[in-house]
């Protein structure tokens, strides 16, 4: 049955259809073609159709598809960024309103500019986005000014709060430079010079400590001794044996006969400055103590060091008041001051600690610096201090550790900082590199090179240690050359002679 149908039904092949009809066919695809391209390919066969589409004299006014595309598009850009902001409170609203009748008052007739858009087709579009959507109330007035968020109670008001700001009203706001920009002149400080080379160490003078009558400063070494010397000539006085290690750390107290000293031995000595021997020690630090300070009211004692704690001492009873916890590394500096935060500590794991005493615990973590910080110094009359770091020095403002400024162009390893009443800031570098700063704006007035002593090495050349006297017109450096150099600025040096050298930058690196 199969093979009788198939072959009462034959197949038919493009042979069988009559040239005519293939010939007709083909001319109605052609015309069906042509017919196509007329009617549609004005909308669709080019891009410069979307924009003006041919449309008969009947046909409505409507917007072309591109135009209808660009007004979509501008729609959802302004719903997404200005939803939250698109409408004015009613006070501020009314004070708007206010505003621009009083400025519409004042002027006798508008500019020709300011009726001009830049791009009139985009400002069309976005009136057109902004128009009322339905079901949405209808406001005083129609500024779209920024306005504050909900639950921003404490936020400042918006620039426009009170009103239109007249930018076009004022005489240039192209090219307007911020005060911040505006750099205080520095004052002139005369240069210092080396006054006097003082030596008897046998090792690196690590510590320096002034006595508060001026009369009389202590100096601690590598050689494990503490020698006391006459400020004014520079003679040896008395010589202090006791420590087994490297003497890191000393301070005079103001208001007892009593010298502190700490060292790599882990010890912590009390030296009675009448019999010239230790009548206590401070037993608790498990490694090195690198650095040591004396509350300046307080009879308590603050010492750090390898361990990574600041601890506190009384100074009477030798107990252990506060284990000051937090830095991760070991502690390069302490110093202490009679107001908040009365303790503050650098580390080498690149941080700066503020503590309250009364509670013992961190106040504040300065971790602007990006290397280990190795000095701190505060002002011995303004509430300041500044921290320094390889190639770093910043400063400070107190209780809560602002950042004031940078002192820039000391490229070194600083391993010590002074401060004096006059305002001159003291660094001294691991290359023998010193720079002395003026405090107020972080000018560098001056920048030179230690000098070793004969017979040492080159790289014996570092600053170790620095101290003012409390007149500020001593300085005292301990090196790594086994001197104490003093220094004294210029006497014959006037503004004229040596003149201030200072160029203004209109930037100012921040962090």
């Amino acid at each position: 049955m199969a093979e009788v149908a198939a072959q009462s039904t034959p197949t038919a092949t493009t042979s069988d259809i009559p040239p005519e009809t293939a010939a007709r066919a083909s001319e109605a695809v052609r015309r069906s073609a042509k017919r196509t391209r007329e009617v549609f390919a004005a909308d669709f066969g080019q891009p410069s159709a979307l924009i003006n589409p041919p449309q008969p004299d009947v046909a409505p006014s409507d917007p072309s598809p591109y135009d209808r595309a660009q007004r979509a598009s501008v729609a959802a850009r302004i719903r997404s960024e200005y939803a939250d902001v698109r409408e004015l409170p009613a006070a501020l609203a009314q004070k708007q309103v206010n505003a621009q009748a009083g400025l519409a008052a004042r002027r006798k007739k508008p500019r020709a500019e300011e009726s001009l858009a830049s791009d009139p087709q985009m400002a069309k579009l976005i009136e057109d986005a902004s128009a009322q959507r339905p079901g949405q109330a209808q406001t005083n007035g129609t500024s779209t000014a920024l306005t504050r968020r909900q639950g921003t109670a404490g936020a400042k008001l918006p620039p426009n709060a009170n009103g239109p700001t007249p930018q076009r009203d004022t005489p240039a706001t192209s090219l307007v430079r911020r005060d911040t920009v505006r750099h205080p002149k520095p004052a002139w400080h005369p240069p210092w010079k080396l006054f006097r080379v003082i030596s008897g160490h046998l090792g690196w003078v690590r510590a320096l400590a002034m006595e508060p009558g001026n009369q009389w400063f202590a100096s601690g070494a590598g050689d494990r001794t503490i020698k006391i010397w006459d400020l004014a000539t520079g003679t040896l006085k008395l010589t202090l044996t006791g420590h087994i290690s490297t003497v890191r750390g000393l301070a005079v107290s103001p208001r007892h006969p009593y010298l502190f000293s700490c060292a790599e031995d882990k010890m912590v000595k009390c030296w009675d400055l009448e019999t010239n021997k230790v009548i206590r020690h401070y037993h608790g630090h498990l490694s090195g103590v690198y650095t040591m300070s004396l509350h300046p009211t307080l009879d308590v004692l603050c010492t750090g060091g390898r361990d990574g704690v600041v601890r506190v001492w009384d100074m009477r009873t030798r107990s252990n008041i506060h284990v000051l916890s937090g830095h991760k590394q070991t502690v390069s500096s302490i110093v202490t001051q009679a107001t908040d935060p009365q303790i503050i500590s650098s580390s080498l794991d690149s941080t700066v600690r503020m503590y309250d005493l009364a509670a013992g615990k961190t106040m504040g973590v300065l971790t602007h610096h990006k290397k280990g910080v190795r000095a701190l110094t505060t002002h011995p009359t303004e509430y300041t201090f500044a921290s320094a770091s390889p190639g770093q020095i910043k400063q400070w403002l107190c209780p809560e550790g602002q950042f004031m400024q940078n002192f820039e162009g000391h490229n070194a390893v600083i391993n010590s900082l002074a401060v004096n009443e006059d305002n001159v800031l003291f660094s001294g570098g691991d290359n023998g590199s010193v720079a002395f700063w003026d405090w107020k704006t972080g000018h560098r007035f001056q920048y030179e090179d230690s000098v070793a002593q004969p017979g040492s090495l080159d790289a014996e050349a570092g600053i170790m240690s620095s101290t003012f006297d409390l007149t500020g017109l001593r300085l005292l450096t301990g090196e790594a050359d086994k001197t104490i150099k003093v220094w004294r600025p210029d006497e014959n040096a006037t503004e004229e002679s040596h003149p201030l050298d200072w160029r203004p930058t209109l930037g100012r690196q921040k962090f």
